[in-house]
């Protein structure tokens, strides 16, 4: 018998840095893993060599995989590079023609010649495929492991894929007191037992956290969120890239600012959205909601609440949890990875998690919630994923706006609603996964089709 799963909220919200989570954060993490894994023993003169297969190949120039990769290795992960001068770090990394394991031996490992983007077949198992090796001076391989980079930051290796599920480890849920693994279920055990959407997934969080702990850890998310939302309302200039594309957050938000009685809503979240795509494009710290390349859309939400609301913390709790939820059932029964299923997993997964949030947080009951994430999900669906040479700059960055905006219309949709509706969030998040696997793999962050080539210098 197979038992549900259990993805913490703390899971779907992880704090690291732009611009990808997938091409980014989860081949640092990758490497890390490698680090530490790695064989002791290793003849003297060995090297490591890492091998990028499909959408990595493809699109990780633009999205800083090789940096990534080279920070793993290193041994440094996301958390621990939040405040740190990432341009003098690299800098000083990439001179470096060696690396130590953690038995202190030292093992050949240049970037430039190490780190091979290989654009020919990917591998059979994932999009987003990683080949680490350490090759003894006679060109053997001495240790050997293969990673995948399976969206939201999460990694697996090779061996465990088979077994993955949404595709993710998670651990299994038999011992939490409501184990609701799709909308219908999450329906049904919130009217049995008369607890919201929130509350069940509290009381889920329990069995593996204190109240505490689950509370600091919600309060560290949102603080980074806030964070990166400011630290993008009060940054100007070119974005990296060579694209030159400019940050526009700044400047929009100082003109609503100046003019506050000829803003809308939508003025508000474009802007919030936007300052933390910039962040992200950037290479800065934000939070995966439920990726990187969909940073923007969960924390402009909340943001607008808090500053134009003035909701309380325990409101922008609840909002998390919600939205943890809701994330979680996506990662269970279709995907977030943009190298799967396109930006509809990306953008349309964060704005179905920002409509349950705050459709919860204005009294909305389960099938309300449930409502609200179905309605964003589904106006996303198709979404492709095409960034403009492999950046997450163009459409990414306005993209996130709209996803916004469009999580406030369907929350407030919902909301006006009695929950009763024709297409379930099960059937949606359905739909999503087939059109993603029927999308074609131009469209699916490999920058070979859509807007990826139809881009005119002039």
């Amino acid at each position: 018998m197979q038992h549900p799963v259990f993805i913490s909220t703390l899971d779907v919200f992880k704090i690291g840095i732009g611009p990808s989570s997938s091409h980014t954060v989860g081949p640092m993490k990758a490497a890390n893993a490698f680090l530490e894994k790695m064989a002791i023993g290793a003849s003297p003169g060995s090297r490591i060599r890492c091998t990028l297969k499909g959408s990595l190949a493809y699109t990780g120039k633009g999205h800083a995989t090789d940096n990534a990769v080279v920070l793993g290795l290193n041994g440094y992960d996301p958390h621990n590079l939040t405040d740190i001068d990432m341009d003098a770090l690299l800098a000083e990394l990439w001179q470096q023609n060696s690396i130590q394991n953690l038995a202190n031996e030292t093992i050949l490992f240049s970037p430039t010649e190490d780190i091979i983007f290989d654009r020919g077949e990917p591998l059979p198992q994932h999009s987003n495929g990683m080949i680490f090796e350490v090759i003894d001076p006679a060109g053997d391989v001495f240790y050997t492991e293969t990673y995948f980079s399976i969206g939201g930051g999460f990694i697996t290796r090779v061996r465990n894929i088979e077994n993955i599920v949404a595709p993710q480890e998670m651990e299994t849920a038999r011992d939490i007191p409501f184990p609701f693994g799709s909308g219908e279920k999450m329906i049904r055990m919130s009217r049995e037992s008369g607890m919201s959407v929130a509350q069940l997934k509290a009381a889920n969080e329990r069995e593996y956290q204190t109240p505490q702990a689950l509370r600091d850890g919600l309060d560290a998310v949102w603080k980074a969120m806030r964070t990166s939302v400011e630290r993008g309302l009060n940054c100007e200039g070119l974005l990296p890239g060579g694209i030159r594309v400019e940050r526009r957050a700044k400047n929009l938000h100082d003109q609503l600012l100046d003019r506050p009685e000829t803003a809308n809503v939508t003025d508000w979240l474009c802007a919030y959205a936007m300052a933390v795509s910039e962040e992200n494009a950037a290479g800065h710290m934000v939070v995966t909601a439920p990726t990187n390349g969909a940073a923007g859309v969960i924390p402009a939400v909340l943001y607008y609440l808090v500053v134009h609301h003035g909701i309380e913390q325990e409101d922008v709790r609840e909002f998390l949890l919600v939205a943890g939820a809701i994330g979680g059932l996506i990662k269970l029964k279709s995907s977030i990875s943009g190298a799967e299923v396109g930006c509809q997993g990306e953008v349309g997964s964060a704005a179905s998690m920002a409509a349950a949030g705050l459709c919860a947080v204005r009294g909305g009951n389960a099938e309300q919630v449930e409502n609200a994430a179905e309605i964003a999900l589904e106006h996303h669906l198709g979404m492709t994923c095409d960034p403009v040479q492999g950046l997450v700059q163009v459409p990414c960055v306005e993209r996130n706006g709209f996803g916004a905006i469009k999580a406030y219309t369907a929350a407030s949709l919902a909301k006006r609603g009695t929950g009763r509706h024709f297409m379930s969030l099960d059937n949606c998040m359905a739909a999503m996964k087939q059109t993603g696997l029927e999308m074609s793999e131009k469209f699916k962050e490999t920058s070979l089709g859509g807007l990826a080539v139809s881009n005119t210098e002039c």
